[in-house]
């Protein structure tokens, strides 16, 4: 589809949200699945039924705008789960994995941070103050799974991770 105007560009940033979206919901059932610690397959389900509910939120901002959600597709988010699926894959069960599994989610939350909060500024840009707020919300959420994610890789994986390998 061919971007013309500011708010062309919005909205192919939403729909790409969406396949992010849409892309991590999957790929953290799959993270969760492989992580050995508790505390961590508990955080990436509970982010797991965020993601799948912020999908939801940004298909109803794109059907706002009569916007087909599927029309874009995020390479940078095919990239950083391809990325963790290969630590799935190259390093067994344990603490080892489970900091690998953090530091893909970590990165995944990183840009989903920069993508919800550049989203944001359009809306904003645009006048669109419902879509501002909606995005808002979202980008608090991704910043409080990124910090969730610290803790438990603080409090208890790293140092597991290391005292493993000694």
């Amino acid at each position: 589809m061919q971007i013309n105007t500011f708010k062309d560009m919005y909205l192919a940033e939403l729909s790409e949200l969406f396949d992010a979206e849409r892309r991590m919901a999957e790929a953290l059932g799959r993270m969760a699945g492989r992580a050995g610690h508790d505390s961590l397959k508990q955080a990436l389900l509970r982010h797991r039924d965020e993601t799948e509910a912020q999908r939801d939120r940004v298909r109803a901002i794109l059907d706002r705008h009569g916007y087909e959600p599927d029309i874009h597709q995020d390479q940078a988010m095919a990239s950083l789960i391809d990325e963790a699926e290969k630590m799935m894959v190259l390093l067994q069960q344990g603490p080892l994995l489970d900091a690998a599994l953090i530091a893909s989610a970590q990165k995944i939350e990183h840009y989903e941070i920069a993508a919800y909060g550049t989203a944001a500024a359009y809306a904003e840009a645009l006048g669109l103050t419902d879509d501002q707020a909606e995005l808002h919300v979202i980008l608090d959420e991704e910043k409080a799974t990124d910090q969730r994610l610290s803790m438990v890789a603080k409090s208890v994986v790293n140092q597991e991770a290391v005292n493993r390998a000694a």
